[in-house]
């Protein structure tokens, strides 16, 4: 009960910090990850660890919160803030303590009772008082000081000042041992140290205990640093500093035997870290040492760890207790090594030498407190670069492990070895620079280790071994408690690992140990072709037991090893599963395992090669490729093989490979080669040419004669050519080919030609290196003279003149036509023709015959007259110079000349002009910093050059545009900051800068809101988008991401530039609709119009059908902003584009007949999915049709009430467009009827032809068109009444959105409620026998009463039950038993039903079999609706197996209803009963002014008047618990409610969280009004004072005693029968019924009774007029023609509710939780039957699914809370349940929901949400649908865990006995049924159930 947790600590009034801290409540909702707790906006202070049961407890700021091991949260309980203030003790009245203020409550001290089973939490408010609550649930206080002295002040009220303490277990009751430093100026007289009371009339009190007493505490100033304890004593460390000798602080380490209550043995010694600083942590490591870390370096910003052994500690504490008893002090050397501190008036004194062993803990008159000069020291274990804040420890595999937490967040984990430490796994833990607090904790198994931050509680891993996935990484990560299990393959604790006590089986990375490897493989390959044996050397291979093998696996094939010592044996996969060869190599390498079981203990690879693939790896040297490889291979010449092993064929010589032992010749050189050419390599085409070779190695062929070839590749195709071998040497010759003229087409003037030779036609041999021949032609690649001259001289190429100028080989060409100098120079082009006159520009000449070289032109170029310098690097022969001009004045021009030496210059046609470019102005002259701004820089002549830059301050301005005379465009770069940038224009090395006209660069735009988020995929739906600084965007769009390479194809995108060029005077384009981007996706976007700087109007992009959304953005220029960013999370959402049906159901060309004045409704799908009704334009030809109403299916819109033109084009009849956004559809043309006009045919004549018509027209047509005529007026009427409903809910929406949110404050503060007391859900016991036996109050099941002497007949009777009980396991039996009393024709429906319910609680515990036998029966029932009308299935409740059905569903979804849908549910009724109480109740006739249902309205206007009463609270009363005193609790009433209604109101308050069934009856309380200390007048409804007037008598209210606002009343009981106190009605057994009898009509002595309206004459109820027609006419239309005021009424309790409604209806019908397997499992069954019986028409599946569970289980839970929780409903909230269940039920109807003028009020409230309601039913059932099956193996686990639910025997008993009283009733027909069936006769049914009434039939059947 959050109240409670709440108002314990304030002590003061609190409510004008409640809504803040209610407000604030939601957003401490825990955020619990794997291994993570924290809470946002929550501070952290102590974390404690129950030993038992491993629940954890935190105690932060303001909170409790209790988590289980793995960190999920249990509970929670609030603390605060609190007002309070530090300078003040507690105090009830604020004026007490006029300084108090809202103060947050930090948990100064947190410690676990076991024995008790308590949580002590000690907060700093109220001076640090402490409290006590259950360790199963933090939220429960247990005890809770009202008045607490100042002996139970006991923690620090201050947050920095630190608080330990201990529980220490004492035979008979646990002490409290606490110590704590010095805070505020309250607290000096609180000793440092103090042994409490944990239980007794005072707990936390330290009266007649022990305490530290301390001379003067600011003196010593103690900081605490921890507290620990062993067997026999306590231990505190802590930092002090002395009164006058000692200044300086130090630490100390001070210990208190555990049994000692008055700290007689208090002693106290210095430590020391030697060289260190203070100690800022410490740990106890039982049972033998005490770790301590110490600051460390000059700064003290470092840390030292220290180990002290406890034996050496205790030691130090006895001689100084030895000293101070038995020589004053004084050591042997006569200084004063011990002394009594604290400035007390004891000494250290002189006692008898066995003091200290006679009183081991000290008494009365021994010294105390005892503090010891000698320090205890040892030296540092390690030391750490930052400082520690905390220390933990454990031993376990007989290693010691310390845990460092610092103060920058991280977790150090330290291996203690010895005298030495090492840090082997540090990771960060909590936030950096949040330090890990002092409560580091270790769970009870050693596995885990528990780290609390100011942030987070973490669960880290003591030694994470699994997380190592290899040998290696185990071994290398130096975890101590880790080491690798050979034979299992991971990483483990040494205790997990079988074998690790023998050698070689665990490894551990401290010892010297290698990873298992395999050393050495003979062989260490193998030719695939043979199967062979490898020998694997594994060095400490472990031993494996009798019967235990290795085996190795070669890939898949595995072989059994054969161990000998450190090696083992393995056989080779035959050849046939050895894998083959990946493409292009020659062997295949086969991961070689060596294995135990499955675990590989060492792994390597082992190849497998083949010889004859070696020689196709390079077929240009196929010998030297076969001996020169690492495989074992030798090449055969003569028969060109390369081979393995076996030899070449018999006098055949053999090439050896260099791998081959024992061979002396076997290097590559020896195969048989083609070294090189002996004939020039250069080959002129169209000349014949002889081409030879050199040959080596040829003894290999000697004697053999063979012939040769020249193969020669040209163009791609081999060209054979007959060759002769001439032998110069033994072993060496020449290959002649045979001359030929090569004719190739050459693309190039220089053609390498590859050549080979073959013995043979394909015996090829090696070729030594690339031989080729190239092939040239002196016409390639010299098109002009002096390329031809400047060519290679090798070449022989010359410019021949003949015919045909043209370079020609020197051979071909005439000797007379040999030209030796070439033609003047051409230039063809300049590039550019502009240049600025500083000169310095790069100019390109093109042309032709521009020299032979460099020096040619080196002088030879001028321009418009002056020397242009040529660039080498850029010079190219003949046709290209590059040259920088010279400065010359503006205005200069001329053309370019190139003179070659002392030839005529070459003179261009163009003219190049020396101009000087000016920069005017720039638009705009602002623009966001993120850059992408479009500049304009305006000037003249800035076509100057060809290389034309901009920059903006430092940053270039990329030109996207071309460079025009008077204009540059470029695009913004990104600037880091606003300011203003000079612009500079660069045009080739000459700069020109805009001074006067910088551009400014602004702060870029932030987009604040983005609404609407969806629209439809056409598009056109306009966004607006709020921001600031909007207005220096360029161009802002709307753009979307598409995925779908499909769409973009057909949409014929191609790929294109963002910002596509274009020339200079046109106009600039608009941004393409969409461009294809990189990756696939395509992006369309929308231009937005800059409507302010605050406010942009952007159009949604279209979306083609099909293609998928990825990203919705905004592009600010060069800002994206995602939409979800701009519109606070909330993405985009693309809907379907609406389908809207033709106006005529004829066709779209034909007219739809429009009469004036009528709504015009246009029918489809979607419609309101993308856009709102105030974007949809409607015209009829160029008039508007006004929209009324738009829904999902439905448009009306207002037509002219003049028919409108018809628009261009569009035929004689305007037409009916519907415009959303940019979906524009054409609906077809209206036509006006015309108004009837008076006929101007005379009358006689109209006579004849009504007779001559009447005639003609039959019966059926008559009909026909009456039917029609009222479906079209009910459509009408339907329309018509929608508009005017919207309009009215139009009307009252500023009144809804107000109540609303005064509705949602009220839920608030309720959630808050609920977060203690939690939603009285009712227990499963009371919960099942309501749902299964409705109407029959609490106690369904009344156990039958005894009579005297039939105690003997209670075994006999039971016993019969019992075999009762046994007889119905059989299902033929009880089949047999229901179909037998279901065809009785006296066995009523109401039987039926409450057999059925016995049924159910008799075989809950069997809840399997229950659900087998209700498939059989369901199986039956639905063969019988077959064959008459399969839709009426479970529409009722008529036959046993529908009870039994609902009695199922209420089983199984009990679970559903208290973790999902019950919350909603209860908010619901929760608001219902908040909006009815705040408006008037009539209390006589039950009508209200706030209501949904128009027959309980309360229809005269009541002025009324709300109230606050302050209602006083007695001790004891449940919104008093742990309150002692009378306290008051605000409750609002209205001045006209009657006192009962205020007795209601009132206790509705103080038992806010209290059950219904426990609180007092408002019948048995009476309401008191107290005024000043003597005016006490006791309130009634009716008392003397009540006014009588014409018979009518008014019940009293609040506004006729004159009741003021503030008043106080009081609750105080009724006295009965000479002054008892009427029982309440939580204390009495069974309820009779309902506990809120309504008051009624009195007429004793002629009087009535009356509240706010006097009820209208009734008819009595024996006499009832009959009416006539007319009467009953008028009675229905006044019950129709409700005022539009009271209709408003309605609609606005229905607008403030709509929330909860949906959140109900929402929870109930969606699959974001997971569906109960029930409902699956039903649903599937009922598809089954459909499937079996051939049903294939949905609808009727839907009618069963909905009548199975919606209709049968929801309907019911929506209209009677009280079936689920422990609630009161009054007949107002019964009356608006029933109205949302019939919305629920109408939502579940398959037909169209239409309604009209004769509709009833309450079904008109809801008609435009049912549809909505329809589709989430309807989605309901198809999600399910496509959700996994529920398996009978799932469904029957499901149910056996359902069946312990209900464990009362006795009322098991008590249903089997009502059950027999049925089976008595028609006993002999169930005989006779038995007997019948043969399988019952086997059975021996008849017999049993014979024996049964035998044993019960004995008159008494009572138990």
């Amino acid at each position: 009960m959050l109240t409670d947790c709440l108002q314990a600590p304030v002590m003061a009034p609190w409510s004008p910090f409640s809504l803040h801290l209610l407000l604030l409540f939601p957003l401490l909702l825990p955020l619990t990850r794997a291994h993570r707790f924290s809470v946002p906006n929550a501070s952290f202070n102590h974390l404690v660890l129950a030993p038992d049961q491993g629940t954890l407890y935190v105690g932060a700021v303001n909170h409790l919160f209790q988590l289980s091991t793995e960190l999920k949260i249990e509970s929670m309980a609030v603390t605060g803030p609190v007002i309070d203030s530090p300078d003040c003790v507690p105090f009830r009245d604020l004026a007490e303590c006029p300084q108090a203020q809202l103060t947050d409550n930090a948990n100064q001290l947190l410690l676990v009772s076991s024995r008790a089973q308590e949580l002590v939490a000690c907060g700093q408010v109220r001076q640090g008082v402490c409290e006590k609550r259950h360790l199963d649930n933090v939220a429960q206080v247990l005890y809770q000081a009202e008045d607490p002295g100042d002996g139970q002040f006991v923690a620090a009220n201050t947050p920095g000042v630190a608080t330990v303490g201990l529980v220490v277990p004492l035979p008979g009751q646990d002490f409290l041992l606490v110590a704590r430093g010095l805070a505020g100026k309250l607290s000096a007289g609180v000793p440092p140290l103090t042994v409490r009371q944990l239980s007794g009339p005072q707990p936390f009190s330290s009266e007649g205990l022990g305490r530290l007493v301390v001379g003067d505490f600011s003196d010593y100033n103690n900081s605490y640093i921890g507290a620990f304890s062993d067997a026999h004593s306590a231990y505190f460390v802590f930092r002090r500093r002395g009164a006058r000798a000692q200044a300086e602080y130090r630490s100390y380490v001070a210990r208190v035997c555990l049994g000692d209550v008055n700290l007689y043995s208090y002693v106290e010694v210095p430590l020391a870290c030697h060289g260190q600083g203070l100690i800022q942590a410490a740990f106890l490591l039982a049972p033998d040492t005490l770790l301590g870390a110490f600051a460390a370096g000059t700064s003290q910003a470092q840390a030292a760890l220290c180990a002290f052994p406890l034996a050496d500690l205790n030691r130090s504490m006895e001689q100084a207790r030895r000293l101070c008893y038995t020589t004053g002090g004084q050591g042997p050397n006569g200084m004063e090594e011990a002394t009594v501190e604290y400035g007390v008036t004891s000494r250290c004194i002189t006692l008898p030498p066995d003091s200290p062993e006679s009183y081991p803990c000290g008494d009365e008159h021994t010294p105390s407190p005892i503090a010891g000069r000698q320090p205890l020291e040892a030296q540092p274990l390690l030391q750490l670069g930052q400082p520690i804040s905390a220390v933990a420890a454990l031993q376990a595999d007989g290693h010691t492990i310390a845990f460092l937490g610092d103060t920058q967040g991280q977790l150090h984990k330290v291996f203690l070895n010895g005298s030495q430490g090492q840090v082997y796994h540090s990771q960060q833990v909590g936030p950096p620079g949040s330090a890990i607090s002092p409560d580091l904790l270790v769970d009870s198994n050693g596995d885990h280790l528990y780290v609390l931050t100011s942030q987070q509680v973490d669960r880290i891993l003591v030694a994470a071994c699994p997380q190592f996935p290899n040998c290696t990484t185990c071994l290398q990560a130096r975890d101590p408690l880790c080491g690798w299990c050979i034979l299992q393959g991971r990483c483990t604790r040494r205790g997990k690992c079988g074998r690790a006590a023998q050698p070689n089986q665990w490894l551990w990375s401290y010892e010297d140990n290698d990873c298992l490897h395999i050393q050495s493989l003979l062989p260490a390959q193998h030719p695939r072709q043979e199967q062979g044996q490898v020998t694997l050397s594994v060095p400490q291979l472990p031993t494996l037991a009798m019967g235990e093998y290795f085996h190795c696996a070669f890939g898949d094939y595995k072989s059994l090893g054969h161990v000998e010592g450190p090696h083992v044996l393995c056989v080779t996969p035959p050849h046939d599963q050895v894998p083959p060869n990946p493409p292009g190599s020659d062997h295949v390498t086969l991961p070689l395992a060596l294995m135990f079981e499955d675990v590989v203990v060492a792994a390597t690879t082992f190849s497998f090669y083949d010889c004859t693939a070696v020689q196709a790896l390079e077929v240009a040297a196929p010998c030297r490729t076969c001996v020169s490889s690492r495989w074992q291979c030798r090449w055969c010449p003569q028969g060109s093989h390369c081979v393995y092993g076996e030899h070449c064929p018999e006098g055949e010589k053999t090439v050896h490979g260099a791998q081959e032992v024992g061979i002396q010749v076997r290097e590559p050189g020896a195969c048989p080669q083609v070294e090189g050419l002996a004939s020039p390599q250069l080959v002129h085409v169209g000349l014949e040419s002889h081409v030879a070779l050199h040959i080596q190695n040829l003894h290999y062929f000697q004697g053999l004669p063979a012939s040769y070839y020249c193969w020669l590749e040209l163009s791609g195709k081999l060209q054979k050519l007959p060759a002769s071998l001439e032998e110069t040497s033994r072993d060496s010759g020449l290959i002649h080919c045979q001359a030929q003229q090569f004719h190739p087409s050459m693309s190039q003037w220089e053609l390498p030609v590859p050549i080979y030779v073959t013995r043979g036609e394909s015996q090829r041999l090696d070729n030594a290196g690339d031989l080729h021949v190239t092939l040239y032609d002196c016409a390639m690649g010299h098109p002009d003279c002096s390329h031809c001259q400047a060519a290679n001289e090798s070449l022989s190429c010359l410019w021949c003149g003949d015919g045909q100028p043209a370079c020609r080989y020197g051979p071909l060409c005439p000797p007379g036509a040999v030209e030796q100098l070439c033609p003047t120079p051409s230039i063809d082009l300049i590039e550019p023709l502009t240049g600025p006159p500083e000169g310095g520009l790069a100019i390109t000449i093109l042309g032709s015959n521009l020299g032979q070289t460099f020096n040619d032109v080196r002088i030879a170029v001028t321009v418009a007259g002056r020397i242009c310098h040529p660039d080498p690097s850029l010079y190219r022969i003949s046709t290209r110079i590059v040259c920088e001009t010279s400065p010359a004045p503006s205005g200069t021009a001329g053309p370019v000349q190139v003179a070659i030496k002392s030839r005529p210059p070459g003179i261009s046609t163009q003219h190049f002009t020396y101009q000087d470019p000016v920069l005017l102005d720039l638009n705009p002259q602002w623009g966001p910093q993120a850059g992408g701004t479009k500049l304009t820089i305006r000037g003249q002549y800035l076509q100057t050059g060809g290389n034309v830059s901009a920059f903006v301050g430092d940053q270039p301005c990329p030109i996207q545009e071309p460079v025009c005379p008077e204009a540059i465009i470029c695009h913004t770069m990104p600037q880091a900051e606003p300011g203003e940038a000079v612009v500079l224009v660069v045009f080739g090395h000459v700069e020109r800068k805009l001074f006067n006209t910088p551009f400014r660069y602004t702060a870029n735009p932030q987009l604040i809101a983005a609404e609407p988020s969806v629209s439809f995929r056409g598009g056109g739906r306009v966004i607006r988008v709020r921001g600031t600084g909007l207005d220096v965007v360029w161009q802002p769009l709307l753009s979307v991401w598409l995925e779908d390479e499909a769409q973009v194809k057909a949409l014929g995108v191609q790929a294109q530039d963002v910002n596509p060029r274009r020339s200079c005077g046109a106009p600039a384009a608009d941004p393409q609709t969409c461009i294809q981007l990189e990756g696939g996706l395509l992006q369309c976007s929308t231009l937005c119009s800059v409507n302010s700087s605050s406010l942009l109007l952007c159009h949604s992009p279209a979306v083609p059908d099909g293609a998928l959304p990825k990203r919705v953005f905004f592009s600010l220029d060069n800002m994206q902003v995602d939409f979800a960013s701009a519109s606070g999370g909330q993405g985009f959402l693309y809907q379907p584009n609406p389908r809207l049906v033709p106006l005529s159901h004829e066709g779209i060309t034909h007219p739809h007949r429009l009469k004036p004045g009528h709504v015009l409704d246009v029918e489809g799908e979607g419609l309101n999915l993308g856009i709102t009704k105030e974007e949809v334009q409607v015209h009829i030809g160029d008039g508007e049709c006004l929209v009324k109403t738009l829904t999902l299916t439905h448009l009306y819109c207002e037509p002219p009430s003049q028919a409108p033109q018809p628009t261009n084009g569009s035929g004689t009849l305007p037409q009916l467009v519907v415009q959303m956004g940019n979906v524009r559809l054409t609906l077809g043309p209206v036509q006006y009827e015309a108004e009837p006009m008076m006929s101007m045919v005379p009358v006689e004549a109209q006579v004849g032809l009504g007779l001559g018509a009447a005639m003609l027209i039959a019966a059926v047509l008559l009909l026909t068109l009456t039917y029609r005529h009222k479906s079209k007026q009910a459509l009408r009427d339907y329309q018509k009444v929608l508009v005017q409903l919207e309009n009215l809910e139009t009307g009252v929406g500023d009144q809804c959105r107000k109540e609303f949110t005064d509705l949602m404050t009220e839920m608030t503060d309720l959630t808050s409620d609920l977060e203690a007391s939690g939603i009285p859900f009712l227990d499963y016991r009371t919960y099942a026998e309501r749902a299964f036996f409705p109407g029959h109050g609490g106690c369904p099941l009344q156990p039958g009463l005894e009579g005297p002497g039939e105690e003997g007949r209670h075994a006999t009777v039971r016993q019969g039950f019992t075999q009762l009980s046994n007889l119905l396991n059989s299902k033929l039996f009880l089949l047999t038993l229901i179909h037998t009393l279901e065809e009785q024709p006296s066995f009523s429906q109401r039987d039926r039903c409450h057999v059925a319910s016995l049924l159910s609680l008799a075989l809950h515990s069997k809840l399997e079999y229950l659900t087998d036998i209700m498939r059989t029966l369901l199986g039956d029932l639905a063969a019988h609706y077959v064959h008459k009308n399969p839709k009426l299935m479970l529409r009722r409740t008529e036959t046993m197996v529908e009870k039994l059905l609902t009695n199922w569903l209420s089983i199984c979804l009990y679970a559903f209803l208290k973790e999902v849908a019950g919350e909603p549910l209860y908010m619901l009724f929760r608001a219902i009963k908040y909006q009815v109480d705040k408006g008037p109740v009539d209390a006589v006739t039950g009508k209200a002014k706030r209501t949904l249902n128009d027959s309980h309205l309360l229809r005269e206007d009541v002025e009324f008047r709300p109230l606050t009463l302050m209602a006083l609270v007695e001790p004891g009363a449940a919104g008093a618990a742990g309150n002692s005193n009378v306290h008051q609790v605000p409750a609002r009433v209205l001045d006209t409610d009657t006192i009962t209604q205020v007795k209601e109101k009132v206790l509705d308050q103080v038992y806010k969280g209290t059950p219904f069934s426990q609180r007092p009856s408002v019948y048995s309380l009476d309401l008191e009004w107290r005024s000043g200390l003597a005016g006490h007048l006791t309130l009634s409804d009716e008392d003397l004072t009540s006014v009588t007037q014409n018979q009518w008598k008014r019940l009293n209210t609040l506004q006729h005693y004159k009741v003021p606002d503030g008043a106080t009343v009081v609750l105080i009981p009724q006295l009965h029968n000479g002054g008892t106190v009427s029982q309440s009605l939580g204390q009495t057994g069974c309820p009779s019924g309902e506990n809120t009898p309504m008051l009624e009509d009195s007429e004793e002595g002629g009087v009535r009774l009356w509240h706010l309206v006097k009820a209208t004459e009734e008819p009595e109820g024996g006499k009832v007029r009959r009416s006539s027609l007319r009467e009953r006419e008028r009675e229905r239309a006044r019950a129709k023609a409700i005022p539009e005021i009271y209709l408003t009424r309605l609609l606005s309790m229905k607008g403030t509710l709509q929330k909860f409604v949906d959140d109900t209806f929402q929870a109930i019908l969606s699959v974001n939780h997971p569906v109960p397997i029930a409902v699956k499992y039903l649903f599937d069954f009922l598809d089954e039957l459909a499937e079996k019986h051939g049903i294939e028409d949905p609808e009727t599946l839907h009618i069963w699914k909905t009548n199975s569970l919606l209709l049968r289980f929801w309907v019911n839970a929506l209209k009677n809370p009280q079936l689920i929780f422990d609630v009161r409903v009054s007949d107002n909230e019964n009356a608006i349940l029933t109205v949302i269940a019939q919305t629920f039920i109408d939502s579940c109807m398959v037909s169209e929901h239409k309604v009209g003028r004769d509709s009833p009020v309450n079904k008109l409230l809801y008609a435009r949400e049912i549809p909505r309601y329809k589709q989430m039913v309807e989605k309901y059932y198809a999600d399910i649908r496509q959700s996994s099956p529920a398996s009978y193996q799932e469904m029957n686990s499901a149910l056996a865990e359902l069946s312990g639910n209900y464990t009362s025997a006795p009322h098991c008993l008590e249903a089997l006995r009502e059950l027999y009283n049925h089976i008595h009733r028609y006993y002999d027909q169930i005989i006779s049924a038995l007997e019948e069936d043969p399988v019952a006769q086997k059975m021996q049914l008849a017999c049993r159930l014979q024996q049964i009434a035998a044993l019960v039939e004995n008159k008494v059947t009572d138990l």
